[in-house]
């Protein structure tokens, strides 16, 4: 079993949130996958009907369920309360539905717009007060897919990475080489302890693994650290 961490999307920077969670993506390298850290929400108003897209992070199809249930419920004496959601390690399970709008003119819409963005363990609700002005099946489409952009675009969104833990034992006159040597492949520290000599507990991408254990047994074997790699909980 692998695992990945959370790191915002950010122009240039990666900060990381150091936020574990467990994941089983096989063994082939995967695309990245995105998610948001809990709600957003987004309003429009196109020709007189205001369109509220409501996401939500949640990770199973009951979770799903029960956010797009509870948004529909607050807004009962809406027109319509249109939904899809994306749930999977790799975003392969979904759904969504129109809701009584015409058919392939909001669930669809919504949809395309969460996956073009590569989401994954996310539902989105978007409710409807029509405004008296009918928009037609391409201004239905544009709307509902519009809204969710819009609601996305609210804050940074959350890449899902898969990662390798280890811990490295190093003495303090080599502690300074090593973490710069760690930066070039941007392995976090995730922890330090301090005594005779640091122990730092440390997390770095899939993909850049290989090059790490190459430069960390190398060094262990010039008898300047020890290291090994920590097993998922």
């Amino acid at each position: 079993m692998g695992r990945f961490i959370l790191w915002l999307r950010l122009k240039g920077a990666r900060k990381c949130f150091w936020q574990e969670k467990v994941a089983n993506m096989g063994k082939d390298k995967q695309a990245a996958f995105y998610t948001i850290a809990d709600k957003q929400k987004a309003e429009i108003k196109i020709k007189r009907s205001t369109f509220i897209c409501s996401l939500k992070s949640v990770k199973t199809i009951e979770t799903a369920k029960e956010f797009i249930s509870g948004t529909s419920k607050a807004n009962k004496t809406a027109n319509h309360n249109c939904w899809a959601y994306i749930v999977g390690e790799i975003g392969q399970i979904f759904h969504c539905s129109d809701a009584g709008e015409p058919a392939g003119t909001a669930g669809k819409p919504m949809l395309n717009t969460l996956q073009r963005h590569d989401m994954t363990q996310i539902a989105a609700v978007v409710t409807r007060y029509f405004g008296g002005v009918k928009l037609g099946i391409r201004g239905l489409i544009d709307a509902y897919a519009e809204s969710v952009e819009l609601a996305l675009a609210q804050k940074p969104l959350i890449k899902l990475v898969h990662i390798k833990m280890f811990q490295i034992m190093v003495p303090y006159s080599f502690n300074d080489t090593l973490v710069n040597h760690l930066k070039k492949y941007q392995a976090g520290i995730e922890r330090t302890d301090y005594s005779d000599q640091i122990r730092h507990e440390c997390a770095v991408e899939k993909e850049s693994w290989e090059d790490v254990e190459m430069l960390l047994a190398n060094f262990q074997k010039q008898g300047l650290l020890i290291y090994e790699v920590r097993k998922p909980d």
